[in-house]
């Protein structure tokens, strides 16, 4: 089974794909999740740790807006635990919005760099019924090729 981050980070329908074929999608449902049944979360209208600002200061400058190093102190870890990526592009907002675009644009940089690249696949969203099937089929063929968890590498070939 290999951890694999998905974005839209927040795609139910990529989950269940991901899910499907046997393996771990990285999904920002579980970081929240995790936030707000942990113990460490004191504060329930805020929902964070003292930590999690400064997490998110690792992925982002201070002068970035609050919400992307917010956003970040969730994706930022699931991107460096990935084993393996999918980025779907030209997605439409009900396909899974992930906030604003300067986060969206970072989470896709750090999956790109810090995966190997064959090990992440980007595709564009489909915008028939015909590209529909394909979309699909393309996704769970990737998700045949990847290698079990101990045979795979992260930050290999880049190109």
């Amino acid at each position: 089974m290999v951890k694999v981050f998905i974005y839209p980070t927040n795609s139910f329908i990529l989950a269940d794909l991901v899910t499907r074929a046997g393996h771990e999608p990285l999904v920002i449902m579980n970081q929240v999740r995790e936030k707000v049944t942990s113990l460490s979360v004191d504060s329930p209208p805020l929902n964070i740790t003292p930590e999690d600002p400064n997490l998110g200061l690792k992925y982002a400058a201070i002068e970035v807006p609050a919400g992307v190093r917010g956003r970040m102190s969730l994706m930022g870890p699931m991107v460096e635990e990935a084993e393996a990526g999918i980025i779907v592009e030209d997605t439409p907002a009900d396909f899974g919005c992930s906030g604003c675009n300067r986060t969206n644009e970072l989470v896709k940089y750090l999956a790109r760099t810090n995966l190997d690249r064959s090990n992440v696949l980007e595709i564009r969203y489909p915008t028939n019924e015909d590209q529909m099937h394909d979309f699909v089929y393309t996704i769970l063929e990737f998700l045949e090729t990847l290698p079990t968890g101990s045979e795979t590498k992260k930050g290999g070939d880049k190109k």
